[in-house]
């Protein structure tokens, strides 16, 4: 697969999957994640697909802390309804890299390594989406600004010209860069900005009502 350059220089997620583990996949049950798969398994490399993967990053990142997150034992839940907005893409990114899934996930082994019921959406969060800790029941709320990264001011009459099928080769060629540079600079120069993504520890329930 040809792909952007940029693609190999994000940062990759490393995760523990316990059913991989179990089931000899991996060594240890340790898994790499890199931006190119998430770009295959959406089909597209968009603002989108960058946003959920570094909402994703971040949200492990403050749960787990310097621990290795462990996949299949994270609770994922978006404000959006599923056919609402990017909500569809943004859950299937989400769900590659924590192993949520929902109705349709796995449904385990004798009661070990269930994946359904992980993962919902039009739920009550403050941020675009939340993720929960199975084990310890610790919440992030996690939510992103596109608007601070605009694109190009050229993208849009470009993909104008694409849709309707007036745009020369040149058009085509120079609004797929423009894309994808956007895309590149939410991934490596935002990617850490927290003006453009924030994570918020939620309150447990205990500290919300102390006695």
């Amino acid at each position: 697969m040809s792909h952007p350059a940029f693609f190999d220089v994000v940062p990759p997620i490393l995760v523990r999957d316990p059913l991989a583990g179990f089931l000899g996949a991996a060594s240890g049950g340790l898994m790499e994640y890199r931006y190119v798969d998430a770009v295959k398994l959406a089909g597209h490399s968009c603002p989108t697909v960058a946003a959920a993967w570094q909402l994703t990053r971040r949200a492990l990142a403050v749960l787990y802390g310097d621990e290795i997150p462990v996949r299949g034992e994270i609770r994922v839940e978006l404000g959006e309804d599923r056919a609402e907005g990017t909500a569809g893409v943004t859950a299937a990114v989400a769900g590659l890299l924590t192993g949520a899934a929902g109705d349709g996930g796995f449904k385990g082994i004798a009661g070990h390594f269930d994946r359904r019921h992980l993962l919902a959406f039009g739920a009550e969060v403050t941020g675009r989406i939340r993720f929960t800790r199975l084990d310890t029941g610790a919440s992030v709320d996690a939510e992103v600004d596109l608007g601070r990264v605009p694109g190009d001011p050229a993208t849009m009459p470009l993909l104008q010209r694409c849709l309707s099928e007036s745009a020369s080769a040149e058009d085509v060629r120079r609004f797929g860069e423009l894309w994808q540079d956007r895309v590149r600079r939410i991934l490596l120069e935002h990617g850490d900005d927290d003006a453009v993504f924030t994570v918020r520890s939620v309150p447990s329930r205990e500290q919300e009502n102390p006695k």
